[in-house]
């Protein structure tokens, strides 16, 4: 009868649940977790910061649709990793986070790094609870992994104090439940299904609205189906981007302002009416389109507007059902081209930029390089602002190839703990880390536990010396002369790079673009294309409160 410790209990519960690689920073209060992870061959990841450990666990589960799992020591290790698991809670991202205590013999004496960890993590998890004793780890466990995947994903925190973890118990005497085989996943009210039907066969310009809840769904692969079904354009945000192949012709982009002003019915799936479609109100939306709101959150149905069908279910799910409920393919063609009149003009005036051989080049133009050398399962990580938001309008996405942003909590220095993640859990495909130059100064220190543990991501930063998504409204508001702390220099953040052992190229000439690209992703190790961008009006008047 063989006896192990708490730390073993934690990697045997883990590796049932599939785990394969937990993201952490080293602390005395949980190293008996990883001494555990060694004896199920379980990857342990080292970082430099632990809200880099919580944004690799969320990365982790945006790429395999399994919660990610951080690690995180007592007291500052907990708080470190607070940012990343709010902005987890935000964007509906299973992961779990464990975080270590001092004894529970010690609780309130004094001990190091005590504090209340459970009161500060509960308002920003699904759960958050200390497991009471060691036997009851894997229960705890695989709660934790059911409560994080049900409904609307979401982080769960569990705090493990030290002597649970050292302490030994038998392997044999341990708590009778087991990992799901998979989440549930609602399907919707069938008289619901019935009355968003009976909407579309009156619908005139009917337009499709698709979110990150169908990167959860099991029957993703069913909007393609539904679009065609309908004839309807098609918009995609968040992790949704990827979800139909990028030529088809009822896929659009740089429309979605008219589209959504004009139509007659909109179908609106697992994303909120928040401020990145203004809350769904006039004069964005038409005044008396009629909306049908599909949400894994069935509180989130009708907030913000008044809705004319609410179905409460996933995403996929309710995509198969309408479309089977249809009674024949619907064809709303002067529609689509009326909207496709407006997507040709809109993309007519980012070409001039995109095929600009001025130097400084444009940001445009530096996306467009990349979107050239992007392969069919390549990973995209966009930690930054207005660069960023330039390159997720001019990169082609198609699922396998995956889009990953921070999300509705607009987190600065996502980037690394994404980025490493990714890699690891693709280690046959690329992952780029399309940067601004703010947002490197957050974790760039982080390229040298890439650079340590062999993972090759390959990050391009667009530098234009300042934080230019709020200094651009800054200096219309103040003007120029009362614009401050949103300036920065011209730095070598590719010196930094090349500092932590990886691969780090300076451009400023067009032409040196796709050469620099080229060689980062040949070298075979971390790599930074620090690209010295021109100044662009694509992004004036975009939104930085």
């Amino acid at each position: 009868m063989a006896y192990v410790h708490g730390g073993r209990l934690v990697a045997q519960a883990l590796k049932r649940h599939g785990t394969t690689h937990l993201f952490t920073l080293c602390g005395g209060h949980i190293q008996a977790i990883y001494d555990g992870c060694l004896d199920e061959s379980i990857r342990v990841v080292d970082v430099r910061h632990e809200q880099t450990a919580g944004h690799a666990a969320d990365g982790y589960a945006r790429v395999t649709g399994r919660p990610g799992v951080c690690a995180v020591t007592a007291g500052p290790g907990v708080t470190d990793v607070v940012t990343a698991v709010a902005n987890a809670q935000r964007a509906g991202i299973p992961m779990v986070c464990i975080g270590g205590a001092g004894p529970k013999l010690l609780c309130d004496m004094g001990s190091l790094q005590d504090m209340d960890h459970v009161a500060l993590m509960r308002p920003i998890t699904k759960w958050a609870v200390q497991v009471p004793e060691v036997r009851r780890i894997g229960e705890y466990l695989d709660s934790a992994f059911r409560v994080a995947q049900a409904g609307v994903p979401g982080p769960v925190f569990l705090e493990m104090p030290l002597d649970l973890l050292m302490n030994m118990h038998e392997e044999t005497d341990l708590a009778a439940t087991a990992p799901l085989p998979e989440p549930p996943r609602p399907a919707g009210d069938p008289r619901m299904i019935e009355r968003a039907v009976a909407l579309f066969e009156k619908a005139e310009r009917p337009v499709l609205l698709v979110g990150t809840q169908i990167r959860w769904s099991p029957l993703k692969d069913k909007l393609t189906e539904l679009a065609e079904k309908l004839g309807a354009p098609v918009y995609l945000n968040g992790m949704a981007r990827g979800g139909m192949p990028h030529a088809h012709p009822l896929l659009f982009s740089r429309s979605r302002k008219f589209a959504l002003a004009q139509a007659d019915l909109v179908l609106v799936f697992g994303t909120p009416f928040d401020f990145r479609v203004d809350y769904g109100r006039a004069p964005t939306w038409a005044q008396d389109a009629k909306i049908v709101q599909i949400d894994l959150d069935g509180a989130e149905l009708g907030r913000n507007r008044k809705v004319d069908v609410h179905i409460h279910g996933d995403s996929g799910n309710v995509l198969a059902q309408i479309a089977g409920a249809l009674k024949a393919p619907k064809s709303h063609a002067s529609w689509v081209e009326a909207v496709r009149a407006d997507e040709t003009k809109r993309r007519a005036k980012m070409q001039a930029e995109i095929e600009s051989t001025d130097s400084p080049p444009n940001p445009l133009r530096v996306c467009a390089e990349l979107g050239k050398r992007l392969g069919k399962s390549d990973i995209v990580v966009g930690d930054g602002g207005d660069f960023v938001a330039t390159a997720a309008y001019v990169l082609k996405m198609e699922w396998p190839q995956l889009w990953m942003d921070p999300g509705p909590l607009g987190t600065l220095g996502v980037g690394p703990g994404y980025a490493m993640a990714a890699q690891l859990c693709r280690p046959d495909a690329r992952t780029v880390l399309v940067y601004g130059d703010g947002s490197f100064g957050l974790h760039g220190i982080e390229f040298e536990a890439m650079a340590r543990q062999k993972i090759p991501v390959v990050a391009v930063i667009g530098n234009d010396a300042g934080w230019t998504q709020i200094r651009r409204g800054q200096v219309e508001l103040y003007g120029e002369p009362r614009a401050v702390a949103t300036g920065l220099e011209y730095t070598r953040y590719d010196k930094i790079v090349e500092a932590c052992g990886g691969f780090g190229a300076w451009v400023e000439r067009a032409e040196d673009i796709g050469p620099a690209l080229d060689e980062a992703f040949a070298c075979g190790k971390p790599a930074c294309v620090n690209v010295k961008i021109a100044k662009s009006d694509f992004r004036k008047g975009a939104i930085s409160v």
